[in-house]
């Protein structure tokens, strides 16, 4: 048996969410042979876009990202999962626990970030 977290993640690919206001989701997740970068075998991308079209907040695992430098060991690069907080954040890690959390935690974010826009 599969695990359902990731195959909805999956069935999300393609997809976009246009809100009312403008504002506009887009999905994409695809299944790769699991590496230690990519250790639980998904691409991922999931993105909130402002009206103009620019990426305002995101999560993927398109790249590594260094952390953070108040840490001792700030050149070690780390997981690839990592999320981007606003449009010039270059991303901070993300711990990728489950497909599901994945989702939860990038709508939570979502909320986050209209409800500062809209202050």
């Amino acid at each position: 048996m599969g695990d359902r977290g990731i195959d909805n993640l999956l069935d999300l690919n393609g997809q976009t969410i246009v809100r009312s206001d403008g504002y506009w989701m887009k999905f994409e997740a695809w299944r790769v042979n699991p590496t230690p970068q990519v250790p639980h075998g998904i691409r991922y991308s999931l993105t909130l876009h402002n009206p103009d079209g620019k990426r305002i907040l995101g999560y993927d695992n398109a790249h590594a990202v260094k952390r953070p430098k108040k840490f001792k060991y700030a050149g070690q690069i780390l997981s690839h999962d990592h999320k981007h907080r606003h449009r010039s954040d270059k991303g901070v890690p993300y711990e990728f626990k489950d497909a599901y959390q994945l989702v939860k935690d990038f709508f939570d974010d979502v909320d986050r970030v209209l409800q500062e826009v809209e202050k």
